[in-house]
């Protein structure tokens, strides 16, 4: 090893390469990048193991599942061209989006030279040019009749609270007030497995992508099961603007919802707007969540639904924070029934 100075810890590695440290951890724990040791015993990383994991964080950023920035490492780059594909349309979308906002900009300006003012409300949507959702509906039971609003949809929402916090009831009342959205139930074992084969054999464009998906899932670290393939079928399928999925980690352990999340997360721009529905910290990675999603908190006490901002201190982060379990917990506690009063 050469002069320390150097040499930087994982976190520091992890900060100036834009990654988490959970991110960097992976990339070390399947073999992608080999930090060197301290006299200590400590993990380092010097200039060569900064390239190769800045190498991997760029594929990474395209889209490239873990087992295909191997590959592409190794000198297969095969699974370049879809992957710049996706890039090429994601980057092609956005100077869309802003051309559309310029010339909304150059209105506004032709309008303010003939003394037209322009409505506060169109000046903010220049600010915040993506589309805003408003949804607003009656809160069900256990709640007392309070009005629920939810404006900026996000690509991700998480759905969280805990047990008999009614957020099922939340949930199932969101799909129905939102527009075009659907529910996605967590019934994913059993003759779930058998009904979404059926639907795939019905549906050869509809298996495609499922095989596509399952594959980049499998190159993550994912194993097939039958929770994971009927929770892509009904990702998957066509349908619904909006979906809302009950209890994302239904039947998966913790490397298939670290690969969920790792997929879900890379879908380009125009995917539809998911709400999850989840207790996991691997569904959840508080560490993780990005300016693309948001987190709505059905408390203990049946107070209103409320969103909650990721960071610690935050109003209802460390709520949040003790809802959530890791996989192994949240496996053997699946199943539990909140206790319910009895039907008048």
């Amino acid at each position: 090893m050469k002069a320390s100075a150097e040499f930087i810890n994982p976190a520091e590695a992890a900060r100036r390469l834009g990654v988490s440290v959970k991110a960097l951890r992976l990339y070390e724990q399947t073999g992608l990048v080999a930090p060197v040791r301290t006299a200590a015993g400590w993990r380092a990383y010097g200039p060569d193991q900064m390239v190769r994991a800045g190498e991997i964080a760029a594929l990474r950023a395209l889209g490239l599942s873990l087992a295909q920035v191997a590959r592409v490492l190794g000198g297969d780059a095969q699974d370049l061209e879809p992957a710049l594909a996706a890039h090429q349309a994601g980057l092609e979308a956005e100077v869309r989006r802003i051309a559309a906002v310029v010339e909304k900009v150059r209105v506004i300006r032709v309008g303010l030279a003939n003394g037209d003012a322009p409505p506060v409300a169109e000046l903010a949507r220049l600010v915040r040019p993506a589309a805003e959702v408003t949804v607003a509906f009656e809160l069900p039971w256990p709640w007392g009749g309070e009005t629920f609003e939810l404006r900026d949809v996000r690509p991700l929402t998480y759905i969280i609270g805990p047990l008999g916090s009614g957020k099922t009831r939340f949930a199932q009342r969101l799909a129905e007030a939102l527009p075009d959205a659907g529910f996605l139930s967590m019934d994913r074992a059993g003759d779930g497995g058998e009904e979404a084969r059926a639907r795939l054999e019905a549906d050869p464009a509809l298996r495609a992508r499922v095989e596509q998906a399952l594959a980049w899932l499998v190159g993550e670290g994912a194993a097939q099961s039958d929770a994971l393939l009927v929770l892509l079928a009904g990702l998957e399928a066509e349908g619904p603007a909006m979906l809302v999925v009950d209890m994302v980690e239904q039947g998966l352990d913790q490397a298939a919802q670290e690969a969920v999340m790792a997929y879900l997360r890379r879908r380009g721009p125009g995917a539809r707007p998911l709400f999850l529905m989840t207790r996991s910290s691997a569904i959840l990675d508080l560490a993780a969540v990005g300016p693309d999603e948001a987190i709505i908190l059905c408390p203990a006490n049946h107070s209103p639904p409320t969103c909650v901002a990721a960071y610690p201190g935050a109003p209802g982060f460390e709520a949040v924070a003790t809802c959530l379990a890791s996989p192994e917990v949240r496996a053997r506690t699946e199943g539990m029934i909140a206790w319910r009063p009895p039907a008048a």
